[in-house]
């Protein structure tokens, strides 16, 4: 994997680059639809390349080893030949959802105990095992293993999850340099700094993680309970740190205004399940603000769903068809919402480049971060 910096911003720390893998290129700022299981729910792989045109999609290593199953994996080739997937695969460790099974694991040393929420079977997760597991699932980004601090833990818990989640990273790194891939194109292992809410834990991170120069990096740890203002301190204090030269990824965030702010402090790739997930929900990001498509508010609006929407569905359903599809529970509703929702997040991250390259992004993305905030 390469990284290209292609242009940066005169009043912000926002940035353009072109991230190059085996699978294709990835123009960032970039968000990165999450298909957990190995798809992105309710949207169908000729629609997120023709349609919402998503450079890069997430698969996650513990639902991905639960079910299918790492033989079924192996067997055909990894996680781009099962899913007929061309463009690259970030893969997330499955720390996050290890670790949010709080009565089902136990953590130590070695690593994680835990048990499937599936069937109750008995697992481990340690740093050379989740390695092997990302080696099998094939995806071009892998992330190293750690622990998710709390966003409200104390000082003494997230310096003792920082100190395992180094000694972690160290046996994580050791593992890829003895393995090598199974598909004939490279993986790029991306270190995760933690530190929780705490400048000095954060800087310790970032420096240690720097040091490793990896490919590229993440930031994790973050909109996980914390203020959002403590959030963006994380992120500017981590981004001082990390290499300008590798691409940063800030994990599992989140809003439109979270992504055109992360943007402004030097954030390179985003994820979130909140564009599919809300979409399902009836929740649609539109550039004229948020709109709740239960309400019956919409049940006579023969508009476009976005008249500005970048998505096939925008323009050939109205606001008062998606509704009436809500309120009937009828499966197209979950596809037409995602549809839209994704291709807005991704639409956002174009245009963000497009103000970037022109020199005036610092003026428009807190106009644009009210905008799509509103409530219509």
């Amino acid at each position: 994997m390469k990284y290209s910096l292609l242009h940066t911003c005169s009043t912000t720390q926002a940035r353009v680059g072109l991230i190059r893998t085996d699978h294709g290129d990835i123009p960032t700022p970039i968000f990165m639809p999450v298909g957990t299981v190995g798809s992105v729910k309710a949207v169908e792989m000729s629609n997120l390349e023709d349609d919402i045109d998503a450079k890069i999609i997430l698969g996650n290593t513990y639902h991905l080893y639960l079910r299918p199953g790492l033989d079924i994996l192996q067997s055909a080739g990894g996680l781009h030949r099962f899913g007929t997937w061309s463009r690259p695969i970030l893969s997330d460790s499955g720390g996050f959802q290890v670790f949010s099974l709080a009565e089902n694991r136990k953590i130590s040393e070695e690593g994680v105990w835990f048990r499937s929420h599936i069937d109750g079977s008995k697992h481990l997760f340690s740093p050379e095992r989740v390695m092997d597991i990302e080696r099998v699932i094939g995806a071009d980004i892998i992330m190293a293993f750690d622990e998710c601090c709390p966003g409200d833990a104390d000082y003494g818990y997230a310096r003792h999850s920082l100190d395992l989640t180094e000694r972690w990273l160290k046996r994580c790194v050791d593992r890829i340099r003895d393995t090598e891939p199974l598909y004939g194109y490279s993986q790029s292992l991306f270190p995760i700094v933690q530190g929780c809410v705490y400048p000095d834990l954060r800087k310790r991170a970032a420096e240690n993680v720097a040091a490793i120069e990896a490919d590229g990096n993440a930031i994790g740890g973050l909109a996980v309970g914390e203020p959002t203002e403590k959030m963006y301190e994380m992120i500017e204090l981590t981004n001082e740190i990390l290499p300008k030269n590798k691409p940063r990824y800030l994990m599992g965030v989140g809003t439109p205004a979270n992504i055109l702010e992360g943007i402004a402090r030097g954030v390179d790739m985003f994820d979130c399940i909140m564009p599919s997930r809300d979409g399902r929900n009836a929740k649609l990001f539109t550039w004229q603000g948020i709109i709740n498509m239960k309400n019956a508010k919409w049940a006579k609006d023969f508009s476009p769903i976005d008249p500005e929407g970048t998505s096939y569905v925008d323009q050939r359903y109205s606001r008062a068809y998606l509704h009436h599809l809500f309120r009937v529970g009828e499966i197209l509703a979950l596809e037409v919402a995602s549809r839209h929702n994704l291709a807005f997040y991704l639409e956002l991250v174009r245009q963000a480049r497009a103000h970037i390259v022109a020199g005036d992004y610092g003026s428009w993305y807190p106009m644009m971060a009210e905008q799509v905030s509103r409530r219509l």
